[in-house]
């Protein structure tokens, strides 16, 4: 599969005949510097962008046979996302956002909420938790739903090294199924089955 922009009448390709297939449980870490191609893959992957050329399968169903409402439901019950910045709804407490990622229950928002370490900030509004706090906040609510496949984005940049290695063990300790993780920071992916490393939209390196 490859994704192509156009810029400025000329052809730029965010990722280039990229073969990859995901198993079910494994933690696939896409290391490689910004303007790579790495969130580009994620996107492909994930269904939230159409590949240029070839095909994006999930569970065996192409993602360009499907309606934006299949995919969307796809991406609610399937998948969970975690992005660099922290997207939650500022005027909805912690466990409402947490609760927004599927069925009404409150009770296994608590525990996850416990298990991130925020059980006692549950009802706290967004504006009153740490950087860290909001990511691990979001952490929760991509697990949720207990997903098939969790993507995460960057994850830990925007966050000191400690917190961001605390983001991506909860991630991978307390996920039920795949895991892929992109970031510029390679001791984020120490205990990854796999690591792709990109450059120009190619994967260069498989480890």
């Amino acid at each position: 599969m490859s994704l192509v922009y156009e810029d400025h009448g000329r052809e730029v390709f965010a990722c280039r005949d990229v073969d990859l297939e995901v198993g079910a449980n494994q933690f696939v870490g896409v290391l490689g510097p910004s303007g790579s191609g790495k969130s580009s893959l994620l996107y492909l992957l994930s269904g939230l962008k159409d590949p240029s050329l070839g095909r994006v399968l999930y569970g065996g169903n192409d993602y360009s046979q499907m309606t934006e409402g299949e995919r969307g439901e796809l991406r609610l019950r399937k998948f969970g996302f975690v992005f660099q910045q922290p997207f939650l709804l500022g005027y909805l407490s912690v466990i409402e956002n947490v609760v927004l990622a599927g069925a009404n229950s409150r009770g296994r928002a608590l525990d996850l909420l416990d298990r991130v370490g925020l059980r006692e900030k549950a009802h706290r509004m967004p504006s009153a938790l740490s950087g860290g706090e909001k990511q691990r906040a979001c952490v929760a609510r991509a697990l949720y739903t207990e997903p098939e496949v969790i993507f995460a984005d960057e994850p830990t940049a925007s966050l000191d090294h400690t917190t961001g290695e605390n983001v991506i063990d909860l991630l991978r300790t307390l996920r039920k199924g795949a895991l892929v993780v992109v970031t510029h920071d390679p001791s984020m992916l120490e205990d990854a089955n796999r690591v792709l490393r990109m450059e120009e939209g190619v994967v260069t390196e498989v480890v």
